[in-house]
């Protein structure tokens, strides 16, 4: 197969995620104040996209606050940096349950379902540019925990998307969810050329070496944009191997929590690192308004208070 390495990179920076990892660096941001704050400091660094999840501010823990949302838009919005902002989707779609011989009733603890117009709320509210659509159910590593989304459930999600006018950026963990996304966009519920984004080496979904990521890129169809990302110390490994198979690349503490072994990260150290790498392969890193042009994406005003 011929090298198409892509020339012209968009990264995105996932800023915070919803992982238990808000204890684990003191860089990992909790306030709607501070996950602003450092997504700026990554645009500045070379971001064009930032992916925000919000916390609870006292304990770091997951939130789909639509208030904590807003703010989150607003402080981005009325900075004087320019990047475009990715809200995710994912949130509200975990189902725990109560082990092999009694999974029935749900563990009331773990398990947030809630439906669809729920789920999208805060996109409602907040109109990001881009907001991510999970393209299918997964068990993760965790015991009892599965991400459920169906296609039921995504059909009534991606509908919303494309009527609120916010670019769905589809998260694909495996091959089957590709599969689907085709499928969505087919049925109209989506519009082409979509945007993929291709999550290597998540417990269980696709794994992150190099024959499973060129099977992933190989069954996006032909015109769609597309980034891709590793976990931990693969995270720069994947820089280059997205830009070699003709794709961008996002980084992040989402993703990531070191810079180099024993020395933890701040997001925009990872953009920093990222853009160099780009550069350095001979590829130029494209700021947010030819994201725009390339994605089809109109910038929002600050949000009105």
């Amino acid at each position: 197969m011929p090298l198409n390495m892509n020339r012209e990179v968009f990264i995105t920076c996932a800023v915070t995620g919803s992982g238990g990892t808000q204890d684990r660096s003191p860089h990992v941001p909790r306030s709607p104040e501070q996950i602003a704050q450092s997504a700026i400091a990554a645009a500045k660094a070379g971001a064009a996209v930032v992916h925000c999840h919000v916390r609870d501010p006292e304990t770091g823990a997951p939130s789909r606050d639509p208030a904590l949302y807003r703010e989150v838009t607003e402080r981005i919005r009325e900075s004087d940096t320019d990047v475009v902002l990715n809200l995710t989707a994912g949130m509200g779609g975990d189902m725990v349950f109560g082990g092999p011989e009694h999974p029935l009733p749900l563990n009331e603890e773990g398990t947030d379902m809630i439906g669809a117009t729920a789920r999208m709320e805060h996109v409602a509210q907040c109109l990001p540019e881009i907001c991510t659509l999970d393209c299918g159910t997964m068990n993760f590593a965790e015991a009892d925990y599965v991400m459920t989304n169906t296609p039921g459930m995504l059909q009534a999600m991606g509908r919303m998307m494309t009527e609120l006018g916010v670019k769905p950026e589809i998260e694909a963990f495996d091959t089957g969810h590709l599969w689907y996304a085709r499928q969505l966009v087919e049925d109209g519920v989506l519009e082409a050329p979509a945007l993929v984004q291709l999550c290597m080496g998540v417990p269980w979904g696709a794994p992150n070496d190099l024959n499973t990521f060129m099977a992933m890129v190989n069954n996006i169809p032909q015109g769609w944009n597309f980034s891709a990302f590793s976990l931990g110390r693969n995270q720069m490994a994947y820089v280059a191997a997205a830009v070699l198979a003709g794709g961008n690349v996002r980084v992040g503490l989402e993703d990531n929590l070191w810079l180099d072994k024993g020395v933890l990260a701040e997001n925009w150290q990872l953009v920093e690192r990222a853009v160099t790498i780009i550069e350095n392969m001979g590829a130029r890193v494209i700021g947010p308004d030819e994201v725009r042009e390339r994605l089809g994406l109109t910038k929002r005003a600050p949000t009105p208070r």
